[in-house]
């Protein structure tokens, strides 16, 4: 969907509202397709000050693999946008804070799906104290420990043999 943001470069004191479902089920995130309901976008464009500003809210549902202990995650993400467009910068202008459309318009699947993923963590958890597998036998630690003997830090050796003599 591109939305045509002329008018308000133009100083038109109007208000795009944004009410739009797409689908973005070909993202590869990891090896895998996470997005595979569509996305959601609401809120508006406006001008203030010479510049277009967005106000957006993101919403989908990611379904996916923890990366610690393979379960399958499913989580509802949500989170807003909140963003400043213009059509140009002059020398000195920061980047970060700001977006050059270079045209009057803007092609807002290319842009949600990149703030999808600069949102996105970088490691996909199933919950936040997840305790992953167990690297000798494979169980997942999240449902009870295993009966796996704890390996001994070959530099502890000798200490540990000194103990075992007294």
């Amino acid at each position: 969907m591109v939305i045509d943001l002329t008018n308000l470069f133009n100083g038109a004191d109007e208000v795009i509202p944004v009410d739009y479902a797409f689908n973005i089920s070909d993202l590869i995130f990891d090896t895998y397709n996470p997005l595979k309901e569509p996305v959601h976008v609401n809120g508006r464009f406006y001008q203030e000050a010479g510049v277009v500003q967005c106000s957006l809210d993101v919403q989908f549902v990611f379904d996916g693999y923890c990366d610690r202990c393979a379960e399958p995650v499913h989580k509802l993400y949500h989170f807003p946008v909140q963003k400043v467009f213009v059509t140009h910068l002059d020398n000195g202008d920061d980047f970060e804070d700001y977006i050059v459309t270079g045209s009057a318009g803007i092609d807002l699947d290319v842009f949600i799906r990149e703030e999808i993923l600069l949102f996105l963590p970088s490691k996909i958890l199933c919950r936040e104290d997840c305790k992953g597998l167990c690297p000798k036998c494979g169980k997942n630690l999240n449902e009870g420990s295993c009966d796996c003997k704890k390996d001994i830090d070959p530099r502890m050796e000798a200490l540990l043999q000194l103990l075992d003599e007294e």
